[in-house]
């Protein structure tokens, strides 16, 4: 048996908006639920936060806290993390890149789903698609 793992979904876009703009939309409770999910999610280390997911909830905890530059939080009990850069291209324009890492090996089940993790790899592929540049694009640019 391979040791591979499903790879890391990396999601890149360009808002024109101020990187306090995005940050405040990314790295805030309100923020998140404006595009992602439902939380009680607060900006510190450590902190224990739980993502109202269509699979029931999903506790999360703050692992990385750089503002405004990058957020990483760990996401369910799959071992995802979920990372947030952001960079300063301008007074009115923000690089954002999102990566969804710790993925287990492509035959794996993900519990909660009842799925391999290369199909629930390949859905949430597309999710992020849809959520970074719809749903976070227009929570920041709108």
């Amino acid at each position: 048996m391979s040791n591979q793992q499903v790879p890391d979904i990396h999601k890149q876009a360009v808002f024109h908006a101020s990187i306090e703009k995005v940050w405040e939309a990314v790295a805030t409770s309100e923020g998140i639920a404006a595009w992602f999910m439902p939380n009680d999610f607060r900006p510190e280390i450590g902190c224990e936060f739980t993502l109202q997911s269509p699979f029931g909830p999903s506790p999360c905890k703050v692992i990385e806290l750089e503002a405004p530059h990058r957020l990483a939080f760990s996401w369910d009990t799959s071992g995802w993390i979920v990372t947030f850069e952001l960079k300063e291209l301008s007074a009115e324009k923000t690089e954002f890149t999102l990566i969804h890492s710790g993925w287990g090996a492509p035959e794996e089940t993900v519990s909660k789903a009842g799925e391999k993790q290369a199909d629930v790899r390949n859905r949430m592929n597309g999710g992020w698609e849809t959520i970074v540049n719809q749903k976070l694009r227009q929570a920041v640019e709108g």
